[in-house]
Order: C-alpha cells, then structure tokens, then sequence
C-alpha cells in the first residue's frame, strides 16, 4: 500500500506508514477499538487492504494490509516509508554499508520502494521516484 504518499516529497522525510500482518481484517478492528480510527477498503484483487483515517477529517494516515499478493514477503511489523532521490542506489549503498535488502525494489503505483534491515536489524522502507522519473529527457 503507500500509494497515497506524496512522490515529491522532502528527502529523508517519512511520506507513509502501514503494516502487514497475515488478517489485516481482525487487525484494522483491533486498531479501529484501541486508537478510535475509521477505515476506508483498498480493492487488492479478491481481497481488501485498509487505508485507516482519522475521524474528524477523513485523512489517511496509514496502511493496514494483508501479507499477501505483493506484501506476501513484507515482515509484520509498523514500517516507516523514507523518501529518497534513488531507491535502487540506496538499496546498494545499504548492501555496502552491512544492510539487508528484506523486499528488492520494485513499482508502487509510478513510483519504486523496497524494504531494508539496517546493520543494528531495524526495518524500514525507502520510496522514490519510479524508473521513468529516471529517464533522460528526450
């Protein structure tokens, strides 16, 4: 999920949030009870994804998914998604650095993201720009 953060955002800024756990469905209620959020369904192709908002505005604040499809390889954990001008590039530089590539890079929407383990074995998710926002102009 994430496809509501914004592409152009700062670098090095958080741009989204979500979690991915095996029943996304008994999850968003626990979160809905505990926090006091709504939530909105995400058509996933035979099941649903949560977009969970904030009552008073309708804003979306994060993402509760099922470790499925495209999420079938993402750890369960609250993942942070930073902004960064180059996924592919950081994701080497985190390899050189003694990181782990968790979830290689790949689309979101027009845009790339992949899933790291840091040295220390934090978890978060880098997000850019997509491979056409990449290209050399013509």
């Amino acid at each position: 999920m994430g496809s509501e953060a914004a592409p152009q955002a700062r670098i090095g800024t958080i741009v989204w949030q979500d979690l991915t756990v095996p029943n996304a469905e008994s999850v968003r209620r626990f979160y809905e009870s505990v926090i006091g959020w709504e939530s909105r369904p995400e058509p996933m192709g035979g099941y649903e994804d949560y977009y969970m908002q904030v009552p008073e505005t309708g804003d979306s604040i994060t993402g509760i998914c099922h470790a499925r499809g495209v999420n079938a390889d993402v750890p369960p954990v609250w993942l942070v998604y930073f902004a960064v001008a180059d996924v592919r590039q950081s994701a080497a530089r985190c390899r050189e650095l003694g990181g782990e590539i968790l979830v290689e890079p790949r689309a979101m929407g027009d845009s790339l993201f992949c899933v790291l383990r840091d040295p220390a074995g934090a978890i978060c998710a880098l997000y850019g720009p997509g491979e056409a926002s990449h290209a050399a102009p013509s």
